[in-house]
């Protein structure tokens, strides 16, 4: 049998990468990453608003050299033998665009606008516009949150939308509709970027459109104007029906082809959100928690429709048929910020590094940036090779982990951070320890609260960087929640489960659950709790719901 090879393309926060995989073995050929040019010069953000906004040049771009890059290192047979590719994208990132379907900031008059370009998922600037929703749901004859947890968040496209709407007249007179970006990488290569033309992607449309099959895909138009008359028309020139990742957009364009280095046989795949494909490439079953581990969580659950039934899930980010596997209705739960916890942290502490080190006469320039270069990449692996020494009935300080608001249980952008217990002999190991501490709580949080509502979770998977270079944060958060946690061999498993679905796709595997079987890597080890430890967290969880309690009451 000839190879047969599929491409997963992943983009997260920060930049994007693709994975060329051998369809048939699952074996990885090659894989390239690339960081966002605009996003990491800072261009169109503002961190002190919660305004994170990024470029569809970037996505472009992007993609342009990540493929290529990665069919460089591949065999010289490898492009010719493409036959699926699939995306996976941070959501929600929605954009709105002309008629044609194309992104605003790609016009000349747009090119510069933030309000024109995609409005990355933890842009928070629509607190106020979620809030409205969630206000007037509850008082509509349909509660449009109900499958979406019962609360709409500022990361959530509607909010976002009408934000942006309100805030930019010059956007608002020039938009036709909106698109997500998973939706529109695929329409993108494959010629179908029309509004009308869009595939769209089941899990963006269910998870955070508020779209449902019962009540005629999304909220009507009545509901819509009834929140601002500035939404009029935009139903009607969005989309009706939604697509599972199984099914193919179409075929490359002779264009894109061209471009990528590679055919008009490849089969483009319907996109979505990057941690539901990466639970497909962790290799996600029923009953199975898996945690996408980065900046922030995304934690996904596949459940028999016959566990759920008619039960509506509070608190969480959605359930929604097929938004993972075909066949079973997709949970998603999740942290606004993890690993972005432990990053702020470690620009506090390098502060006197990059601010005063940086302007020594001491030592010349190239020294100087080699010793601030060295120090800074260091801080995080020495606080935790200190932190680890602290016993756990020494962690006094109890940090909540809402630096960037509230994501599940419950979701809140308004809600922040805290740190009590401080003494002033309180080191950075010390606070360190608390907010890896303060991140496994919230962990815990979301577990209770699907045991809480009867959703069964037997085992639970980490994917992603932090599960993977993390040893102190992952034994942490195994003995704060008590179980076992396995960790997936796959290096990028978003990208994985992307590939998956692209083999899918382009007709190698009839489903989904089959391609995992024949190419899935398992698992490369389990941290197991300590029971000592996850007893003693018990009590110290117990204080942290206490200060996240007063936390949120003195808002």
């Amino acid at each position: 049998m000839s190879k047969k090879y599929v491409i997963g393309l992943d983009y997260g926060s920060d930049s994007a990468r693709a994975v060329i995989v051998d369809a048939l073995s699952g074996d990885e050929i090659s894989t390239s990453v690339k960081h966002y040019p605009r996003w990491v010069d800072g261009k169109y953000c503002d961190p002190a608003r919660d305004q994170y906004r990024q470029h569809p040049l970037d996505y472009i771009e992007v993609m342009e050299f990540i493929i290529k890059d990665s069919l460089s290192k591949a065999g010289s047979d490898v492009a010719e033998n493409v036959v699926g590719i699939s995306f996976d994208t941070t959501g929600s990132t929605p954009v709105f665009v002309d008629k044609s379907g194309t992104p605003l900031a790609l016009l000349p008059q747009f090119a510069e606008n933030p309000n024109a370009m995609f409005v990355l998922w933890k842009d928070h600037t629509a607190v106020k516009e979620a809030a409205e929703i969630n206000e007037l749901c509850k008082k509509w004859e349909i509660d449009y949150t109900a499958y979406e947890g019962g609360i709409y968040s500022s990361e959530w496209v509607w909010a976002k939308a009408l934000h942006v709407l309100r805030e930019d007249k010059a956007v608002r007179e020039a938009a036709y509709s909106w698109i997500e970006h998973c939706d529109w990488m695929p329409a993108l290569i494959t010629a179908k970027q029309k509004p009308e033309d869009v595939v769209r992607s089941r899990c963006a449309a269910g998870h955070k459109a508020m779209w449902l099959e019962k009540w005629d895909g999304l909220p009507s138009e009545e509901f819509l104007t009834a929140l601002d008359p500035i939404l009029a028309g935009y139903r009607q020139r969005l989309f009706r029906e939604t697509y599972t990742s199984d099914v193919k957009v179409g075929n490359l364009t002779d264009e894109w082809a061209k471009r990528l280095g590679l055919t008009t046989n490849v089969a483009v795949g319907v996109g979505a959100f990057d941690c539901h494909m990466g639970a497909v490439g962790g290799e996600v079953t029923p009953n199975v928690l898996a945690r996408a581990i980065g900046t922030s969580t995304c934690d996904i659950m596949i459940a028999p429709y016959e566990q759920i039934g008619d039960k509506l899930i509070a608190g969480i980010c959605g359930q929604v048929d097929g938004s993972v596997i075909p066949g079973y209705v997709g949970l998603e739960a999740g942290q606004s910020a993890f690993g972005d916890i432990y990053a702020w942290f470690k620009k506090v502490v390098a502060w006197p590094l990059e601010n005063i080190l940086a302007e020594t006469s001491i030592v010349d320039a190239e020294t100087r940036e080699k010793l601030i270069e060295e120090s800074v990449n260091a801080i995080i692996p020495k606080l935790a090779e200190e932190a680890i020494k602290i016993p756990v009935e020494e962690s006094t300080i109890i940090a909540v982990d809402w630096m960037n608001g509230r994501r599940t249980p419950d979701a809140s952008q308004e809600v922040t951070g805290s740190i009590a217990g401080l003494k002033l002999g309180s080191s950075a190991p010390r606070i360190f320890r608390a907010l890896v501490e303060a991140t496994a709580f919230g962990s815990k949080a979301i577990v209770d609260r699907f045991a809480r509502e009867g959703v069964e979770i037997k085992e639970i998977i980490g994917l992603g960087g932090v599960a993977k270079k993390s040893p102190f944060v992952m034994q942490t958060l195994a003995d704060v929640l008590n179980m076992p946690i396995k960790v997936a061999r796959t290096e990028q498993t978003c990208a994985f489960g992307a590939a998956m679905f692209a083999s899918v796709v382009a007709g190698i595997y009839t489903k989904v659950e089959d391609a995992q079987k024949a190419m899935g890597k398992g698992f490369e080890q389990t941290y197991y709790p300590d029971a000592d430890s996850s007893q003693k967290y018990e009590e110290i969880y117990r204080k942290y719901q206490k200060l996240g309690e007063f936390t949120e009451k003195s808002l």
